[in-house]
């Protein structure tokens, strides 16, 4: 799923939790705006709420596109629904 790769030499790109507003579970990127970065796996899961569309992740980023957008992508959903 991940298009980017991670430099272990740079901290510019980072895999990290987080939770994602998700309307559709398709896509496999997502803006900045999208995205809330949080501390550990267990925060991911305890703050997801999927009435509210928000879903725990494992990402990378930010990266920027091509158009200027910082952007994560998703490595995998945390919760078993995919």
């Amino acid at each position: 799923m991940t298009r980017i790769g991670l430099d272990p030499e740079s901290q510019v790109v980072n895999e990290c939790f987080a939770l994602i507003y998700a309307p559709r579970r398709a896509r496999d990127r997502f803006p900045e705006n999208c995205v809330t970065v949080v501390d550990s796996e267990a925060a991911a899961l305890q703050g997801a709420d999927p009435g509210k569309n928000l879903y725990p992740a494992r990402v990378i980023g930010p990266s920027r596109s091509s158009e200027g957008f910082r952007l994560y992508y998703l490595v995998s959903w945390l919760d078993a629904q995919n």
